[in-house]
Parts: structure tokens; C-alpha cells; sequence
């Protein structure tokens, strides 16, 4: 079997929980992400009592500080010999008072932070250690709740609404995923993004007061296809809803406006002043 190294983003529980425990029962190395010490350690602590010889390893950062996230980055391409794959699954959901406005320690609005900026910010940095690993694989675990991002108000300072604020950071890293696999082409490091599954029974889901219909393991197995499936080596630049190869908002693919939402999230996370 390949043995593969992954870092999984908000890997403490829900998805990215499950996601770490299917491929470390598969053998792969896996790199477990988390703001909470003690549910890192809980994690690590169950995927031993399966796989006692397990390697596992974890990184400690809130996404909702980008400077966090640039030294978790350098933590990780310090430590990592090599990274197979990055999930981007860590999220800011609706949340549970939906009419709260929050920001980030930056100052950007939370879910555009967490769910886009802290991603793209990530995988930017990565990028060293993934091509040199090629072939390699970045998922973004996105959401078939999308809507467009309006450039007058990107951080929703007007009718702020949670669901709503989520849905337009998930289209932005949809967006982002279309833009990264363009300007990748030729390194073989692919970048797809998919709607894991339906209502999934996360704490997310049920903070914001609705009910799950799935269960996590529906989001898992389409999750880990994408990170392991060697048919899909060479897939990228897609929007998956689950299994399926399909189309994701229409302003996806609105060439001018990738490019406008590029330009800002560029000068968000300070690319320029890194690069």
C-alpha cells in the first residue's frame, strides 16, 4: 500500500475526527490539527487503542488567527520529512446565535477567516513541502450551501446573518480551489473541493439548531476517495458533491470575479510580504 502522510484540519471531532481514524486504520501517517489540547491528546489516545503503533502527530492552532496558522505551517515544514496531502476541513459553522457578528483576531469576519482565509493561507505555505512530495493532494472540504460573495460587503458588515456568512466563505474557497489548480497545473499537486454529505450529526450542525440526516461516515468515505484513490491522481480544479463530479455555484466560474476575490484574499493574508 502507499503510505501516505496527511495533515487533516479540525481534527478533533466530526468529520476531520473520522477522516483521521479511517486512514490511520488504513496505515497512512496522519497529522491531526486542533485548538484544544486535551481533544488532540483524546484523538491520538483513540486511534492508538485501534492501531497502538499508529504514527500520529499533532499541530495546535486556532485558524481564526492567521499568524497561528503561519506558524503552524513553519511548524509543520520544519518537522514533516514530507506531506502526501493537506484536508482543509476545519469550519466555522452558522453557529448558535446565528444574528452575532464575530471577527477574527485580525479583524476579518470569522467564517471568511476560518472557513477561506485560514485555508488558502495554509495550503500557500505548504506548498514547499507538497511539491516536493509530489504527487500530492489538497482537499477542501467545502459545502453544496453556497452563495455569492458580495464584493461591496465581503465581510458582511451589513445583515449579517451566520448561515449566510458561511455559505459565501464556502463558495470563496471553492473559488480559491478553481484558482490553485490553475496556477498548479504541471507540479502534480491537485486541489478539488466537495460537499462531503447532507446535515452531517456534527456539533456544528447542531449548534445551529438543525437536525442531522447522515451520519459522519457518509462524509468520510467520498473525504478520504479524494485523498487516496489513485484514479484521481491526476483530478483537479473540481467541485465534487460527494462521489459525484458536479457543478458548484454559478460565480465559480466567473472569471473576473476568482480573480477580484484572488486580489483581496492576497492582500488579507499577506502574500505579498511573505512570498
Amino acid at each position: 500500500m502507499n503510505r501516505r502522510t496527511v495533515l487533516i484540519t479540525g481534527a478533533t471531532q466530526g468529520l476531520g475526527r473520522g477522516i483521521a481514524l479511517h486512514l490511520a486504520a488504513q496505515g497512512h501517517t496522519v497529522l491531526l490539527h486542533g485548538r484544544d489540547r486535551a481533544r488532540l491528546d483524546a484523538v491520538v489516545a483513540e486511534i492508538r487503542a485501534t492501531v497502538p503503533d499508529a504514527p500520529v502527530r499533532t499541530y495546535l492552532a486556532d485558524l481564526s488567527d492567521l499568524d497561528q496558522v503561519r506558524a503552524m505551517a513553519a511548524g509543520v515544514r520544519e518537522r514533516e520529512p514530507r506531506l502526501d496531502a493537506l484536508v482543509n476541513n476545519a469550519v466555522a459553522g452558522g453557529g448558535s446565535d446565528p444574528l452575532r457578528r464575530e471577527v477574527s483576531r485580525q479583524g476579518h469576519e470569522l467564517r471568511f477567516t476560518v472557513n477561506h482565509l485560514a485555508p488558502y493561507a495554509l495550503t500557500r505555505d505548504l506548498l514547499p513541502l507538497l511539491t516536493a512530495s509530489a504527487p500530492a493532494r489538497v482537499v477542501n472540504v467545502a459545502s453544496i450551501g453556497q452563495e455569492a460573495v458580495d464584493f461591496d460587503d465581503v465581510m458582511l458588515e451589513h445583515g449579517y446573518e451566520g448561515l449566510r456568512a458561511y455559505c459565501r466563505s464556502k463558495l470563496a474557497m471553492i473559488m480559491a480551489t478553481f484558482e490553485l489548480a490553475a496556477e498548479l497545473a504541471g507540479t502534480a499537486v491537485t486541489v478539488n473541493a466537495l460537499h462531503p454529505a447532507h446535515l452531517m450529526d456534527t456539533e456544528g450542525v447542531r449548534a445551529y439548531g438543525l437536525t442531522p440526516v447522515t451520519g459522519v461516515e457518509e462524509g468520510v468515505r467520498p473525504t478520504v476517495r479524494l485523498i487516496t484513490d489513485p484514479a484521481l491522481q491526476s483530478t483537479t480544479g473540481r467541485y465534487f458533491d460527494q462521489f459525484t463530479d458536479a457543478r458548484a455555484h454559478e460565480q465559480a466560474y466567473d472569471g473576473a470575479a476568482r480573480r477580484r476575490l484572488m486580489e483581496l484574499t492576497r492582500a488579507l493574508v499577506g502574500e505579498s510580504v511573505r512570498q
